[in-house]
């Protein structure tokens, strides 16, 4: 039942986020959206296509609480270790390759501040007394889920969490969200 209640709770977060939807007005001649002719609208739609993605990556992270952790492990068969987890992540919903060391996921990443976490967003640990040594996915309202360690499963915990607060090492963002927007100027 919490685990209905939390997914419930993050799908309805991430619908409040979501990007207006366009004007359905059509041009008379070709029948396509008026507002898909501006650079506007192509904006909206790329706005929403990356809000859409970011929500597919989170309901599809939570879709794998309870596999196993596995050290060097890429796939729910297998189990994963955190940078595993984040990378399949990617991978099924986005298409985007992530390094596989969450050291490597920091370096490839653009560094955002702490209070522009948005779902999505990689968080990152010092676990083993070295920054990056963990990885975990952003999923709104203070929380990330990932895959802790060794003898543990996939799973959401609050950052705010006095383990958690005290080994966070950075956020940081997936750079090819950005990378669409910028396309659809040119």
């Amino acid at each position: 039942m919490r685990l209905f209640l939390l997914t419930t709770s993050l799908l309805l977060a991430l619908h409040a986020h979501a990007a207006p939807q366009l004007d359905p007005t059509n041009d008379p001649h070709t029948g396509t959206p008026v507002a898909e002719k501006t650079l506007l609208g192509q904006f909206h739609q790329v706005r929403q296509t990356v809000a859409d993605r970011t929500s597919d990556l989170v309901v599809t992270a939570i879709g794998f609480l309870g596999v196993p952790y596995r050290r060097g492990g890429n796939t729910a068969e297998t189990g994963f270790d955190c940078s595993g987890f984040v990378r399949a992540m990617y991978t099924q919903t986005v298409g985007h390759l992530l390094p596989r060391r969450a050291e490597e996921q920091a370096a490839a990443t653009q560094k955002i501040d702490r209070s522009e976490l948005k779902p999505g967003d990689l968080v990152f640990f010092n676990t083993m007394r070295r920054a990056f040594s963990h990885v975990g996915i952003y999923v709104g309202e203070g929380k990330f889920i990932h895959s802790p360690k060794p003898g543990a499963q996939v799973r959401v915990e609050d950052m705010s969490g006095s383990y958690w607060q005290r080994r966070f090492s950075g956020a940081r963002r997936v750079a090819a969200a950005q990378d669409e927007v910028k396309a659809s100027g040119d």
